[in-house]
Formats: structure tokens, sequence, C-alpha cells
């Protein structure tokens, strides 16, 4: 970071509906956007700079320009990287790039939409055939919690990683959320609990899987001139990276993710490691998807995940790696199917001091994973490491 302008997060809107039948999803832009202004203490009109992807508009090309209209927005950059749920963690890091190169000062990122009023049932259903790749794994019957499924079993197969051990990670998540009165499953649960679950797509229990939510997110990231200005404590955006990981025409490996080269590409621009991180958001649209990203992450060895996460290692505030303390998209929010942007907000509420107190984390770095896509054919991963002001 040494010799580049810093750049912050100054305001995170999550919005608390987890069920919005009565209203629309640019409704729902509209309302964490003001959630996110109102957060940073900044006018809308000083933002000149806006992100978001695949919504409302169906096509991520035309969103900002049908969002910037709705909300009224007069803005000299825009970016529609659509890497599905880890979207918005890569648009944190290309709206700190934008600002270091003078194009903008202050960049809103937003996320909304409403796949739980639609009645959506993700993952578990085919749809159209919409690319290429899909006329050769769609109609055999791919899905995304089969293809989350496979990962699961093959990183068993190698590693001798067990259901019990995946059940871990739902446990902590649930601990966690039961303190987050917007919580969409605020019950905690046992590992029994998760293993006599039904299975949707061996091994993966239903409760290995994320919830389905309405509801978004919003952000607001800022240059230091516009920090400097306001009354509010900000976040800093230390480092930041993303890799898409394919199969490359069969040659997959269904136990690692992009996390092993965004992540290197994060920790590379601060010049810290994973054991300086305090807290950690990782995506968690599945319990597979935390394990093989803790491992690509660097917090442990590859293979070595079933036995880390184990023994309260994932709870707040005490263990060596408190993770998800909103609940996460396992038990809190997963809105509009698209769980990075949650996972900033939360990694902002812990370098604020912001969080539910009982599961905060004296915590001075942290760091924000996303998985957009599916582990099983392709994904985009994003990281960002994110600095508290007393660092």
């Amino acid at each position: 970071m040494t010799g580049r302008e810093p750049v912050y997060i100054a305001g995170a809107f999550e919005h608390p509906t987890r069920e919005a039948p009565g209203k629309s999803t640019m409704q729902l832009h509209a309302e964490v956007a003001r959630g996110a202004l109102d957060d940073a203490g900044l006018p809308k009109e000083r933002v000149d700079g806006y992100c978001s992807a695949g919504t409302p508009a169906g096509e991520a090309a035309l969103t900002p320009l049908v969002m910037a209209d709705y909300l009224g927005l007069d803005i000299t950059y825009t970016d529609t990287t659509d890497y599905g749920g880890s979207s918005y963690v890569a648009h944190v890091g290309h709206a700190a790039s934008a600002i270091r190169d003078g194009n903008c000062e202050a960049v809103l990122v937003t996320l909304a939409g409403r796949p739980r009023s639609s009645g959506q049932a993700t993952g578990t259903g085919a749809r159209r055939l919409r690319t290429a790749q899909d006329s050769f794994e769609r109609i055999y019957g791919l899905t995304n919690v089969t293809a989350y499924g496979m990962a699961a079993r093959r990183h068993m197969h190698e590693h001798g990683t067990t259901p019990e051990q995946l059940a871990a990670i739902r446990v902590a998540a649930s601990r966690h959320a039961q303190y987050n009165d917007d919580a969409l499953y605020s019950d905690p649960v046992s590992v029994e609990d998760v293993l006599d679950s039904r299975v949707v797509a061996d091994p993966l229990h239903l409760l290995d899987c994320c919830v389905i939510s309405d509801g978004g997110g919003a952000l607001l990231v800022v240059s230091e001139d516009v920090k400097d200005e306001l009354d509010r404590e900000c976040v800093e955006v230390l480092g930041h990276g993303e890799a898409p990981q394919h199969h490359d025409a069969g040659r997959i490996d269904l136990t690692e993710t992009g996390a092993s080269k965004s992540g290197e590409r994060a920790f590379g621009e601060t010049g810290i490691g994973p054991e300086a991180v305090d807290y950690a958001s990782i995506y968690d649209s599945f319990t597979i998807t935390v394990l093989e990203a803790i491992e690509d992450l660097g917090f442990c060895a590859k293979g070595e995940g079933g036995t880390f996460v184990e023994g309260g290692t994932l709870e707040a505030p005490g263990g060596e790696l408190p993770f998800n303390t909103d609940g996460g998209g396992l038990c809190s929010n997963h809105p509009a199917n698209r769980g990075g942007m949650t996972k900033v907000i939360e990694a902002v509420r812990q370098l604020r001091g912001e969080t539910n107190p009982e599961v905060q984390v004296d915590a001075d770095l942290a760091l924000a994973h996303g998985t957009g896509g599916s582990l099983g054919t392709r994904h985009g991963a994003a990281t960002l490491v994110l600095g508290g002001e007393s660092r």
C-alpha cells in the first residue's frame, strides 16, 4: 500500500427485511442507498460513482444506467462487473482503483433483490440453457446445489473431511445468528441437527445450505479528502484481489477455489499474511464453500480445513478465526442470492465495533471474501483486506 492514496469505506447499510413482497427491487436499491449515505453522513449530491450488477435491468450493462436514473445520481464512473455473489466485494476494489486514478471521489455500491418473495428455490431446479457450457452441463440435471455437492464429496474423498466437520460451520453461524434480531433463522443448532436435516445433494444436508432472502445492502467508498469531511469512523481498503476460476476444459480440481489467487493478491498488497487477520467474513452459500475458502485463503493447509473448523475455531469472540458474526448466508441473509455484499458490511461493523455485542471481536484487521458462481463449474473469487482506524 506504500505510495498509494488511502481509500475508505465510509458508509455501510444492510436492509433489515428478509421478505419484501410489497416492494420493488428498485425501491430496495433506493432504500439501501439512502441507508449507506445516511450512515456516512454524506449528501447524495456528492456521489460521483456507482457500481451494481445483475439487477434490476436483467442485463448487467444496463443496471447503472437504470439505477442512476432512478436514484438521481450525477456520476462520472460506473462499474458493472458481474461475478455473481462476489461482485460487490470486487466493486469495492474497483471503486478504490477508480478513486486513486482520479475518476471519482465517492462511489456508491448497491445490491437488491426479491428471490424469496418470487418463490425461487435457488439451486434445486433446472434453468433454461443460456450458455454453450449449459448445453453440456444443465441437460444432465446439474444444478447449483448438486455442483456444490460434488465439490463436498470430492473434498471428503481426497482429504477425509466428514459431514460432522461441515456441520460445525453451520453450528458456528447459528450461534452468532441468535444475537441478530434480523436473522432469518436465529435458533442455534447442533452438529446432530445438521446431520438429521434431509439430504438435498449428497453429502450436503438442508442445513448445509444458505437461506433465500429478499433485501439488499449498500456501501459507500470514498477518497481521503471526502473521508476528512465526515464525522464518521471509516474503514480503510488495504488490499484487494480477484480471480475467475473455471474447469479448464475438464481439468478441474473440485477442492480448490479462486480464493487461492484472490487472497494471495489481496494479502500481497498489504504486506501481511492471513495470520494477522482478526475477523473473517467468508462467503457461505454452502458449508463446503467456507471450508475450501479457509484453506485457499491460507488460514490452514489444503486438506486440513475439516480439522481446523472443529472445536469452536470459527466462533466469536474467542475462536481462532471468528467468522460471519451476523449469522452469514447460512442463517441470516443472502439477499438476491448474492451474499458478498453482506460479507463486507459485517466486516465494516466488526472494525467499527458496531456488531452485536455478544459476538464483537477485538478486531483491527478484517477480511471479506466472496465466491460467485459454482465450485463445480466456474466462479469468481474476490477478497478484501480491511483495516480499522485504530490499526
